[in-house]
Order: C-alpha cells, then structure tokens, then sequence
C-alpha cells in the first residue's frame, strides 16, 4: 500500500523534532531521502522509483511551519526544526569572519541588495549559493506564475520578525547549541561553516 505524502511527510517531522535537523540527502548521515527510500543513494534522487514521492515529501515539508531549509551542513540542504531557529537566526546575523572573509564582489552587491530590509529579492547563481553556505541569508525557493521555480532571499532581522523568532543574543551559544545537534546526529565538527579547520567558503 502506497503511503500518502503528506503522511509520510509528518513520519519525517517527527524524527526532525527529535534530532533537530536532518539532511535531504546524505550518503551517511540521517536524511529526508534515506527516511523516504531506506537506501543511501550515491546520485541524484530524481532518477530513484520514488522521486516523484520524495519530491511531493519535501515540497509538503517546505510548507510546513515548524521546518526551515538552508544550507547548514556540509553546504547541503538541510532542514532545520523550529526549536533551533533561535541559534540559527543568531548565527546568520552574527556577520563574523567567516562569513564574509574573501566574499565575491557578486556576492557584497547582492548581500547589500538584501541588506537593505522590508522586502525580499528574488535572485540566481552563484552569488546565491555562496550566500546561503556562509547563512548571510535566508533562501526559500517559490513558484512563479509561469510554473518557474526561483529563489528568493531576505535578511535574518525580518525573516525572524516574520516568523516571530527571537534570536539567541550570543552567537557563540547559538554555534555551541547547533553544533549539539550536528554532533547528535554525527556530523564531523568541520561540516558546520564557521569551524575554523575549513578552507574559506568561496576561496
């Protein structure tokens, strides 16, 4: 019998409250498709029998309010449960140094655009990416009119207002707390971007 989406999607909320985070897709740590499929895929789950499944899974995911994607661990996408939002939006708006040492001219020009407040930019490349690695920012893909699918950002400060986070006031509490669940769910220290034993992301 075929589980529903939806339903197989609250099986995948369940172990997120518990662990804090999960990966969508990872060769050996827990992950929305390893969840989905019971396999540790070495390519791209689009090709999987299930793609249409995990596809459905994570897009009902990514409606859910208790759950937020960006790119935590590794630079993969990793969902992130509400009870850790608090570390996160601290972490993303703590502008250290790993964060922005060596940041591409490309990647200053967008994150000024963002910076700017009140409004969210809708933007594409690499720029983007390096921003979501070194979590400048808060990235959600949407659904254009014309079926597209585009990537939008926002600052930490009013994606937090949004959805009525508070943000721990030490980002050093906020990393030790984050770096908590990634250990718990056996992650290596250095798979969190501001370890500093990691090469500069965009380096």
């Amino acid at each position: 019998m075929r589980v529903p989406p939806v339903r197989m999607a609250d099986a995948v909320l369940r172990q997120l409250r518990t662990k804090g985070l999960l990966l969508q897709q990872d060769r050996t740590l827990p992950s929305v498709v390893g969840i989905v499929t019971g396999e540790a895929l070495r390519g791209s789950w689009w090709s999987h029998p299930k793609g249409r499944l995990i596809f459905a899974i994570l897009s009902e995911l990514a409606d859910r309010p208790d759950v937020l994607f960006t790119k935590l661990i590794s630079g993969k996408s990793t969902l992130v449960h509400r009870r850790l939002w608090p570390a996160l939006a601290a972490v993303g708006a703590s502008r250290e140094p790993w964060q922005l040492h060596r940041l591409s001219p490309a990647s200053r020009r967008l994150l000024a655009r963002v910076d700017r407040g009140g409004r969210t930019v809708r933007a594409s490349g690499a720029a983007v990416k390096e921003l979501e690695t070194r979590l400048l920012v808060v990235a959600r893909q949407v659904h254009t009119e014309s079926g597209r699918h585009e990537i939008v950002l926002q600052d930490w400060s009013d994606w937090s207002e949004a959805a009525g986070v508070q943000p721990l006031r030490s980002a050093a509490s906020a990393k030790r707390r984050l770096d908590r669940a990634a250990a718990g769910l056996g992650a290596h220290p250095e798979a969190l971007p501001w370890n500093p034993a990691r090469r500069p992301l965009g380096g």
